[in-house]
């Protein structure tokens, strides 16, 4: 069976990146495409549930999977432990599932270092004042807030060339079939074809 690929998907906020993987899945079925799900150390919020929106564990236990260097990457965010299951990961890819990230660029980092086969990919904005005007359209956040965002949107997209793909969110539908076409593309290279189409090969060069 040909094993999935891990793509890490990277973007300032307000990018428009989580819109992009929740459209990607819903032209996806389940056994194609899965979002990771991450392990965190914070409270449960209303509406969600274990093991579909985190993995809510207690720092004791996170910390105890550092220590089993039990993540390909992990970060402390507000006092709270988030990280990505390695072998959560590398069960689901064995099936031949793609596994999508969502992750910033340091968690990315981690990732290559451990998972030198994952693919990743940036989304830009089309611009600053159209990355202000979207973060304004949420209605939810401060103009210290949106300040603060504005600037880790700009330290963030200064590590835009690290990954292999790069997608400029200007047109949400072109976006996206962007997205869909780093996947198939990938999905079409040697070693995973090989695997899928084994015994068609087989078949084709037989005496």
């Amino acid at each position: 069976m040909a094993q999935g690929t891990l793509y890490i998907i990277s973007a300032p906020s307000g990018a428009g990146k989580s819109s992009l993987i929740q459209a990607m899945l819903k032209t996806q079925p389940l056994y194609d495409t899965q979002v990771s799900i991450s392990h965190t150390t914070r409270g449960v919020r209303p509406g969600e549930q274990h093991g579909e929106h985190y993995y809510f564990v207690s720092k004791q236990e996170f910390e105890s999977m550092i220590e089993q260097d039990a993540f390909l990457e992990h970060a402390e965010v507000f006092g709270n432990y988030y990280g990505t299951s390695r072998a959560a990961i590398e069960q689901v890819l064995a099936t031949g599932v793609d596994v999508f990230l969502d992750i910033d660029w340091q968690g990315a980092q981690q990732i290559r270092q451990k998972m030198p086969s994952a693919r990743s990919i940036f989304v830009l904005p089309p611009s600053k004042e159209e990355l202000d005007r979207r973060l304004r359209g949420r209605g939810q956040d401060s103009e210290e807030v949106i300040t603060r965002r504005m600037a880790q949107a700009v330290a963030e997209m200064s590590h835009y060339a690290e990954y292999d793909y790069l997608i400029v969110n200007d047109d949400f539908d072109l976006a996206l079939s962007d997205l869909k076409t780093i996947i198939r593309a990938e999905r079409l290279r040697m070693g995973r074809q090989k695997a899928r189409h084994d015994a068609l090969i087989s078949k084709l060069l037989a005496d």
